[in-house]
């Protein structure tokens, strides 16, 4: 017998049964009931912790399109998932372009990384009509997920200030922080901007002057910032620590769970908690704390304890 494809046109759209909201807030598997619970107390988690902080925030506003960039639209499965960079976000577009592909690709490691990337493949929020925005932030589920703020700030680190082949950021981002942030530098360095020090790094990102020039670049901005978990209700906040399960429960509720599972390969260039607890050995207690500042609400709203080796005097 020929097996169809599972993402063919007959099966991907979802006409008929229960939506993954649907399946999320009453659960008809024992299995998924159990992990609905933790769900529940990481929404709550952020309910919590937006009421507490919009006190001193005079009013709420109001998105913009340019607000939704992030959050990618599954039409078939009634999805929506906000993208946050240095959280398995290739993995987690591959598997979105499987899911609203239409039988187009079946295997998410069969997709190349930079063509996740591509803008195109995938349809974002911000791309339809207000009522139809409201319609699908109302009846869709909407997930996102996130990592240790610090971790994935060294991770963003890593990956765009060390590898030698990203020169489009050394020039745009490098070159600007070596001005500012290194005396008597040489003109290679002001020309390359590819020897950026963490702390250079973390400098710039603490200094004023920064963040009254241009929003933080995507690699680094807050995932509060990106994802707008104070205006927009998450169903789901899945977790880089729990990334397989969570991720997997996920394409569960979104009754794919028996075809498509998420790629799972332990990278040994992973960046690690012990990583950055070295990255901030050489980071002043100063400076420690007005980089905690810039990040504190996403320590807060995804429940992470403030790093045992930070110096916050």
């Amino acid at each position: 017998v020929m097996r169809r494809n599972p993402f063919g046109m007959d099966i991907c759209c979802r006409k008929g049964s229960r939506s993954p909201l649907q399946e999320l807030y009453n659960p008809t598997q024992v299995s998924l009931s159990n992990t609905a619970i933790l769900h529940q107390i990481r929404r709550d988690q952020v309910t919590d912790t937006c009421r507490a902080t919009s006190v001193s925030s005079r009013k709420r506003r109001v998105l913009t399109p340019n607000d939704l960039k992030h959050l990618v639209v599954d039409e078939d499965h009634e999805m929506i998932y906000c993208y946050v960079p240095k959280v398995a976000c290739t993995n987690w577009k591959r598997v979105m372009m499987v899911l609203t592909g239409r039988g187009k690709y079946s295997d998410p490691m069969e997709i190349p990384a930079n063509e996740a990337h591509v803008s195109s493949n995938l349809k974002t929020l911000n791309q339809y009509s207000i009522p139809e925005i409201n319609h699908r932030l109302k009846n869709y589920m909407k997930f996102l997920f996130v990592r240790e703020p610090f971790e994935r700030l060294v991770s963003a680190y890593r990956n765009k200030f060390t590898q030698k082949y990203n020169t489009s950021f050394h020039k745009r981002y490098g070159t600007k922080i070596v001005r500012r942030q290194r005396k008597n530098a040489t003109q290679e360095a002001l020309r390359k901007g590819d020897d950026v020090k963490f702390e250079e790094f973390v400098a710039y990102l603490i200094d004023p002057h920064t963040q009254r020039e241009e929003p933080f670049n995507e690699h680094w901005q807050t995932v509060y910032s990106l994802c707008h978990p104070c205006h927009i209700h998450y169903d789901l906040i899945g977790k880089y620590e729990t990334l397989e399960e969570d991720s997997n429960y996920v394409l569960q509720l979104a009754g794919v769970g028996n075809y498509l599972k998420f790629p799972t390969y332990a990278k040994s260039t992973r960046t690690t908690d012990e990583m950055t607890t070295e990255f901030f050995q050489n980071i002043s207690s100063l400076h420690q704390m007005q980089l905690y500042e810039v990040y504190k609400l996403d320590f807060l709203m995804f429940n992470y304890s403030v790093p045992s080796y930070l110096k916050l005097e």
